[in-house]
């Protein structure tokens, strides 16, 4: 169930690159739908960054997504709880961790140290930390590459996090992709 969802959601960014948006299910019928409840098709673990906002990327309606936000597309405890409410109460079937071309946080995590870090930035330079070492001194855009490596080890993570993500994923009800949306072209690929 997954993959098709998957598939669906790449078929509506091809629209979104390709400006034929549909703008699906944005109407008041659907509003109103919403009033019995939701069952959102993907969860999408997105950047907090101004320009990629999910619903749009993907051609999506209301209700379509489960969207959880926070710079650099990290997860705390709040939005693994966020997660398990979208998997076991509402049985959605994907997890999408998506980063993004030029991310400032990513961008941030590079340049400047936990220590460094005013207020509770470093808490997110901190998070991003270990996909930095893991790319360091590999060939290619040392900023894209860690950028791509942060959301590969966060949708990693994922599928031994909390009790009701894991359960979920060794049993296939759930599948849990990296994803990477390049800003100048409208793209999403699938890491």
């Amino acid at each position: 169930m997954g993959q098709n969802v998957l598939k669906e959601l790449l078929e509506g960014n091809k629209r979104f690159a390709d400006e034929t948006n549909e703008f699906p299910r944005l109407n008041k019928d659907r509003r109103l739908e919403g009033m019995n409840g939701q069952n959102p098709k993907a969860i999408v673990i997105g950047c907090a960054d101004s320009r990629v906002p999910p619903e749009l990327i993907f051609d999506q309606g209301l209700g379509d997504l489960f969207v959880l936000r926070v710079a650099g597309n990290i997860v705390d405890e709040a939005i693994i709880g966020s997660i398990e409410y979208a998997v076991d109460h509402l049985k959605t079937p994907l997890i999408m961790v998506l980063s993004h071309t030029n991310c400032g946080a990513v961008g941030a995590a590079i340049s400047t140290s936990v220590e460094e870090a005013p207020g509770s930035i470093g808490s997110l330079v901190e998070a991003i930390q270990p996909a930095i070492e893991n790319v360091r001194g590999r060939e290619g855009d040392f900023q894209d590459n860690a950028t791509r490596e942060n959301a590969r080890l966060v949708a990693e993570s994922l599928k031994s996090e909390g009790t009701i993500i894991k359960k979920a994923y060794e049993s296939n009800n759930l599948e849990i992709v990296s994803a990477y949306y390049d800003i100048e072209t409208g793209i999403v690929s699938v890491l």
